[in-house]
């Protein structure tokens, strides 16, 4: 065996190893999505801000949890808005139907209806997702590390009800300069009234 035959085989090996440890990596980021819903800290109640269908604020308020199962999750959701909210996964660029919606109005987790975004922080980023340069409210998202794909990104999840909405990154316009990158099956328009 000639010394390039082997290196190839050294490579093609440690190659598949960290190709094995990456992939352990993603199913250890994602647990916490597929966390036990009956865990104490899922059970403690959380602080959010609650804003009224045409997007008035209301307020700062304590609500438990909202805690299911996955079987009734998948009841209650599609099958594409269980695999982005409850599965963590990724809709289609450009798949979404809130790309392009560009009226007035609050965008609302689809699993819950927490406030997330308002429509005057939305911009046309050309990902392919919905984009919003910044959140309703910090208090009704929280975000965590997400090491899938070999790749250190910033999940964003609904505070009040732990859906995964999607990710944020350091490229948006200004004020801000974050780029909320959302699913739009994770999200619900309710247009604000004319």
């Amino acid at each position: 065996m000639n010394d390039t035959t082997r290196r190839g085989f050294i490579f093609a090996g440690a190659t598949l190893a960290a190709g094995a440890v990456f992939l352990g990596l993603d199913r250890l980021s994602k647990s916490a999505v597929n966390a036990d819903p009956d865990s104490q800290e899922n059970a403690k109640p959380v602080t959010i801000v609650q804003f009224a269908p045409e997007g008035k604020r209301i307020g700062r308020t304590t609500l438990p949890k909202v805690r299911k199962s996955l079987d009734e999750w998948k009841k209650e959701l599609t099958p594409g808005q269980f695999a982005v909210t409850r599965r963590a996964g990724t809709e289609e660029p450009y798949s979404g139907a809130l790309l392009n919606e560009l009226r007035a109005g609050i965008f609302r987790c689809a699993d819950c209806g927490n406030a997330l975004f308002d429509s005057k922080t939305k911009f046309e980023s050309g990902t392919g997702w919905p984009s919003f340069w910044q959140v309703i409210a910090p208090e009704n998202v929280y975000e965590q590390l997400d090491m899938s794909f070999g790749t250190a990104r910033r999940e964003v999840i609904c505070t009040l009800c732990d859906a995964h909405l999607g990710h944020v990154f350091d490229d948006g316009p200004p004020p801000t300069n974050l780029r909320y990158c959302m699913n739009s099956v994770a999200l619900k328009f309710t247009a604000a009234a004319t």
